[in-house]
């Protein structure tokens, strides 16, 4: 069942196009990678030229090709202190959130609280 959560630390969006992948599609790995909150993101490109951070755990590897293992869109929700949200998935330190105005994004679990 989605829970709903009220942001305690504001948040604005990083990037206004960011990276989408559809499951099983063939996706490029830079190298570059980050830890946020413990957890592994990596650098990747999609088929498209779009680039930006996906979960580790997304890709898989067969023959040196990498692949996206689910759908992601890596879409941001700008949000201010106050707003209330309903959340949809969680992972990797990130919540995926519907405002009430029906825009979706993620948030960083941190700047949220649960209501």
């Amino acid at each position: 069942m989605p829970r709903r959560y009220r942001v305690k630390i504001e948040w604005k969006a990083s990037y206004q196009d960011p990276i989408v992948l559809e499951q099983g599609e063939e996706l490029w790995l830079t190298g570059k990678s980050d830890h946020w909150d413990g957890h592994l993101w990596v650098w990747a490109i999609n088929q498209f030229g779009k680039e930006g951070w996906i979960p580790g755990t997304l890709v898989s590897t067969v023959a040196d090709k990498h692949y996206a293992d689910a759908a992601f869109s890596a879409m941001e929700l700008t949000c201010a202190i106050g707003d209330e949200l309903l959340a949809t998935n969680e992972t990797h330190g990130w919540i995926l959130c519907v405002a009430n105005n029906g825009s979706e994004g993620w948030v960083p679990a941190r700047n949220l609280e649960p209501i």
